[in-house]
């Protein structure tokens, strides 16, 4: 492994017990063996333990980010913990460089009773920092933070999203050398982690910052991490670049559900597919009719569909999604919503959809394409185009580089119109 490295986690491993009168006798046990020198025998289950991760070992090199991803229970926030040193693993060797920043769970190391003034200094101790260092900064944590009046309530009173904000705030100005950022961050609203996703990276440029972060945000991940990390059952199923990673844990989701053949939904952001309509491929043409990613504001954007069906079907919806690196749906267009009806197909098959006029300004986005049967209740096939890396640039133009400074998502067309003030005098 790297000489230059933020985290190392070397075969680490981490049970835990289903019953918890066991724990406790575990825990004894364990306990007094330790005391007269004897070996607790951590390394083997024992009576309802299970391993929530097993043989776990890779690194994260300063300025890089990690992103983990996997289903629940697959042991990401565990992971996160014994990063944190909140557990300590049963087997293996964790070696951390430098001060953490972490948020793993929403209002951890708050006191309920304490507003949230005296709470921004407690947690700004337990991150490492200086009475001096947290007075400096209290003005920037509470701007950041924007809890308004809520600053000297007892927290006890916070919303959920009130203690991600503040627990947030705080983490990111103890300026750590490693920041641990678990889901949490979908209990805020969208404007507020877009600010906390530009934050992390700008801590992770200037600062040369190792960042872990879980997510089940495929979007984010590809966006703002370097490698990633698929975690299932407390194994590693798939390490190294965030696409291939992503890719992995993708197919191994959909072999899952073509097992189960499970409903909609049993997975989030993964909708079970039946395949009686396949899409082969999706492009993305210019007004030439050749492939490209890369347009400007105002080019036209054609999406190129091949299909295939082995029976005819009926009435099928094909539908459209622009989603930015955010996760933010753009637009959503469809045949049933333009009112384009298809009476049936069969075998293979094109079908293109042209935006004549691209209203996007500077950003990177993905499109998703689904295709539907009559009702819209049932999901023939879906294309993601952010698990494929397979995105639309746009780049500046005249307009949208003057633009850039205010971060905007689209172009309207629109028109001014200047009158001269007459003089009635």
């Amino acid at each position: 492994m790297d000489k230059d490295f933020a985290i190392k986690v070397e075969n680490v491993s981490k049970k835990y017990c289903k019953s918890l009168k066991r724990s406790m006798l575990y825990g004894v046990k364990d306990i007094a063996r330790n005391t007269f020198g004897l070996s607790s025998h951590s390394d083997k289950l024992r009576k309802n333990e299970f391993w929530a991760l097993d043989d776990i070992s890779f690194e994260v090199k300063k300025g890089e980010t990690l992103g983990i991803i996997g289903p629940n229970g697959s042991g990401k926030t565990t992971l996160l913990k014994l990063l944190n040193g909140i557990f300590w693993p049963d087997i293996g060797k964790i070696a951390i460089k430098g001060k953490v920043g972490a948020l793993i769970e929403v209002g951890a190391g708050f006191h309920p009773l304490l507003t949230g003034r005296e709470n921004i200094y407690i947690n700004a101790a337990i991150l490492g920092m200086t009475k001096e260092e947290t007075d400096r900064k209290f003005d920037a944590i509470v701007e950041f933070a924007d809890i308004g009046d809520f600053l000297d309530v007892p927290v006890k009173h916070y919303s959920s999203g009130m203690f991600v904000r503040l627990g947030f705030a705080v983490a990111v100005h103890c300026e750590p050398d490693i920041l641990l950022v678990d889901e949490v961050l979908a209990v805020g609203d969208s404007v507020f982690q877009t600010r906390c996703y530009r934050k992390i990276n700008e801590i992770k440029k200037r600062d040369n910052v190792a960042i872990v972060l879980v997510s089940h945000s495929l979007l984010t991940v590809e966006k703002f991490c370097d490698n990633g990390l698929f975690l299932n059952y407390g194994k590693i199923k798939s390490y190294g670049e965030i696409h291939k990673v992503i890719r992995d844990y993708q197919s191994a989701i959909n072999q899952l559900l073509d097992e189960q053949k499970s409903v909609v939904g049993a997975i989030p952001g993964v909708p079970y597919c039946t395949k009686e309509v396949e899409i082969i491929y999706v492009k993305y043409l210019g007004k030439d009719n050749k492939e490209r990613k890369e347009f400007s504001p105002g080019d036209a954007l054609g999406i190129r569909i091949k299909y295939k069906t082995n029976n005819t079907v009926f009435n099928p919806i094909f539908q459209i999604a622009i989603l930015n690196q955010e996760d933010l749906c753009i637009s959503v267009f469809g045949t049933h919503i333009d009112k384009t009806k298809i009476k049936s197909i069969q075998g293979e098959g094109i079908i293109e959809c042209w935006i004549d006029n691209l209203p996007l300004l500077l950003n990177k986005y993905f499109i998703t394409v689904a295709v539907y049967d009559k009702t819209h209740n049932i999901t023939f096939d879906y294309w993601n185009g952010a698990i494929l890396n397979k995105y639309i640039q746009i780049l500046p133009n005249r307009t949208s580089e003057k633009m850039a400074e205010y971060t905007p998502i689209c172009y309207l067309n629109n028109e001014w119109t200047f009158y001269k003030e007459e003089n009635n005098d």
